[in-house]
């Protein structure tokens, strides 16, 4: 997922600065999305049997405003007026801020006394600090530090995804922008908990939730943009590329992913995951794009996997204990069962027909 939600970040950008509508780049991808799972969500409502009701109903229909809706208009609004360094960077506070929701009302177990509560919050505030130094922090080159020849070679493709293009001189409000969507995404994935509780088909929901947004998302258009006709027209290069890129992997199949996620292993859990989409954007520019690599890039993508893995290590021990407890449990039940039976059984043994049967 996030692999393919840096790519979306580059492809996105570019198209955005030549001069794409956010809000109708928005519409173009969430119905995108619904057309591709609607298929899927017909089969696996059959599968699962469930139906939507109205607490669903609410439920899907408010995270596809928050998470989707605002979200996103939020995102690429900001996007577009700083840089997919910065948007990328920003990003990385969604751990964070999803790790403090989701301990304030009880999703997420933290016992600072423990180990395991340790490694979990330093390594939520290892992975924010070193996708921040990533982002603000170049230091020297690489192949200086190393000693190593390597020349940086301009492209035709570096043009298109300069963070200097049109579009980036209003950083603050971009700024902004990108932190108002890390608060929506946030707020998305601890509603998902309930809704997988209450609705537990992912493809179904997934594909609701597209649907919801894309009538949210065209009234927004309509309400910013006015009845323009012109809004509405793509031109057949980065512009449809992005849009089809973005519905069918960043919604279609990244929702589906993220529901499934959630479901088995939590909120926290798939948050953790976000500051990577940095550390890929960082290789991705260097490989294809021929950009420098810098050593505070290095250490704050070094800094990113190890406080990933240290919250990786806490939920795995928190998994390993649950399963203890489950285990504790039903022995404990085996063995007062054992206690109640035996009482039943003394008495049928001086029976003389009873002990013959």
């Amino acid at each position: 997922m996030q692999f393919a939600y840096a790519g979306m970040t580059l492809i996105t950008r570019a198209a955005l600065t030549h001069g794409m509508s956010a809000p109708v780049f928005i519409v173009y991808r969430q119905a995108i999305a619904t057309l591709c799972l609607a298929p899927f969500a017909w089969v696996s409502k059959r599968r699962y049997g469930v139906s939507l009701g109205f607490k669903s109903f609410c439920q899907i229909f408010m995270a596809a405003l928050i998470g989707v809706t605002i979200n996103q208009n939020c995102y690429f609004q900001g996007l577009y007026y700083s840089s997919s360094a910065t948007a990328s960077a920003t990003s990385n506070l969604i751990p964070a801020i999803t790790f403090a929701m989701a301990a304030s009302i009880g999703l997420e177990k933290v016992n600072i006394g423990s180990p395991r509560g340790q490694a979990k919050v330093l390594g939520t505030l290892c992975c924010v600090g070193g996708a921040m130094i990533m982002a603000f922090y170049k230091g020297p080159l690489l192949s200086d530090a190393l000693r190593l020849d390597f020349k940086a070679q301009s492209h035709g493709f570096h043009s298109l995804f300069d963070p200097a293009l049109p579009g980036g001189e209003n950083w603050t409000m971009g700024c902004l922008f990108l932190f108002g969507s890390s608060i929506c995404w946030s707020l998305w994935l601890n509603l998902q908990v309930s809704m997988a509780r209450n609705y537990p088909d992912p493809i179904s929901q997934s594909a609701w939730m597209c649907l919801f947004a894309t009538f949210q998302s065209a009234i927004l258009t309509l309400l910013v943009s006015g009845p323009d006709p012109n809004v509405w027209k793509l031109r057949l290069d980065f512009e449809l590329l992005s849009c089809f890129y973005s519905g069918i992997v960043g919604s279609g199949l990244s929702f589906l992913i993220q529901a499934w996620c959630i479901s088995e292993r939590g909120p926290v859990y798939t948050a953790m995951f976000n500051p990577l989409c940095t550390v890929i954007v960082t290789i991705m520019a260097c490989l294809f794009l021929h950009e420098q690599l810098y050593l505070g890039s290095m250490g704050g993508a070094i800094l990113v996997v190890c406080g990933l893995y240290a919250v990786l290590w806490g939920k795995s021990k928190d998994l390993d204990s649950n399963k203890e407890e489950r285990l504790r449990s039903e022995r404990l039940n085996t063995r007062i069962s054992g206690e109640l039976e035996e009482p039943l059984l003394d008495k049928t043994s001086h029976n003389p027909k009873v002990a013959e049967v």
